[in-house]
């Protein structure tokens, strides 16, 4: 069996496929653009940025090297806002890098631990201890802290940052549990390992709060899932709206304090700190809606020739006369 093109069923198919692929990209892209985000680059390449005296931190600085950026919203924020950290020109879809990893030892399985995967080398033992967690991807985890305030009148409040929710629920959950035994304990459980050779402390430490601290830190679950381009954005903090009749961050004086630990200038990277809104459709992502838009505009142009074409030329006989 084999479809016969024709007219009737080619010229509507790319009508109707116009017809609802642009209102949906103009409700995309309007969609898009209501949602509220600030960026802030704080590499600190540039010589009067705050943070160049950080620029070439070590992963191991200490005391670490911090720095405060001075910044004011233009405009309110009114639903909860998400804290996002950026970086750039950082390949996390590295093939090596991505197999860099032990599922079973970050599932909780005690074998794993003490005995990681070989696809963990050469970051899988470290002073004939193993490491937990092992691998490329754990080693260069992120490991900036960045604290919001508010300026009013040259006093500055803190604004409530959450840490909790920002994973998957099912990497929390399913994917990632610390070993079997006293989860009271975790310097118990993890006795015979070693830290991640760039990691300032060991796994159990990453937290004061029991369900946040080891291999279930949310921090360290929303790193493990890599990235697929080499600019990526992930999530760092919660700022919920505390009531409705006013904006979670109203327009005004903020300031950033950055405790900089994470070195990118050695290969070109870039960080940045990004305060954003959501909708229905997620975070700010006009390239959906542009993309919907020009797939329906060229379908319904498509559709407007081949009408035209058929109308003048589909009536003519193109059956060739062969002689007897």
């Amino acid at each position: 069996w084999q479809p016969i093109l024709t007219a009737g069923t080619v010229l509507p198919a790319f009508f109707i496929i116009g017809l609802i692929f642009i209102p949906i990209g103009i409700g995309i892209f309007v969609t898009s653009n209501n949602i509220r985000e600030y960026e802030i680059d704080y590499t600190g390449t540039e010589p009067s940025s705050p943070c160049n005296k950080c620029l070439n931190v070590s992963w191991d600085s200490t005391p670490p090297c911090t720095c405060t950026i001075n910044f004011t919203l233009e405009h309110s924020f009114e639903s909860n806002v998400f804290m996002y950290y950026g970086l750039s020109n950082f390949y996390q879809n590295h093939r090596r890098y991505v197999k860099s990893r032990d599922d079973s030892q970050l599932n909780g399985d005690n074998s794993s631990l003490l005995n990681p995967s070989k696809e963990c080398e050469p970051y899988r033992t470290n002073e004939d201890k193993p490491i937990a967690p092992c691998g490329a991807i754990a080693n260069s985890m992120f490991n900036d802290t960045l604290e919001l305030y508010r300026i009013d009148n040259d006093t500055r409040t803190p604004i409530t940052l959450i840490k909790k929710g920002i994973a998957w629920w099912t990497d929390k959950n399913v994917k990632f549990r610390n070993p079997t035994g006293d989860g009271n304990n975790l310097t118990a459980l993890f006795q015979g390992t070693t830290k991640p050779v760039n990691w300032p402390k060991p796994v159990y430490m990453l937290d004061s709060e029991p369900d946040n601290n080891g291999f279930i830190n949310e921090d360290f679950i929303v790193w493990m899932r890599t990235a697929a381009l080499p600019t990526f954005r992930k999530l760092y903090r919660l700022i919920e709206r505390k009531n409705s009749f006013q904006p979670t961050l109203q327009a005004g004086k903020y300031s950033l304090d950055i405790a900089y630990n994470y070195p990118v200038h050695s290969f070109d990277g870039r960080k940045r700190m990004i305060l954003s809104t959501i909708s229905w459709m997620g975070g700010k992502n006009p390239f959906l809606g542009i993309a919907y838009i020009t797939v329906g505009s060229i379908c319904f142009f498509l559709g407007v020739v081949l009408l035209f074409i058929h109308h003048k030329y589909g009536n003519r006989n193109t059956s060739a006369d062969i002689p007897n």
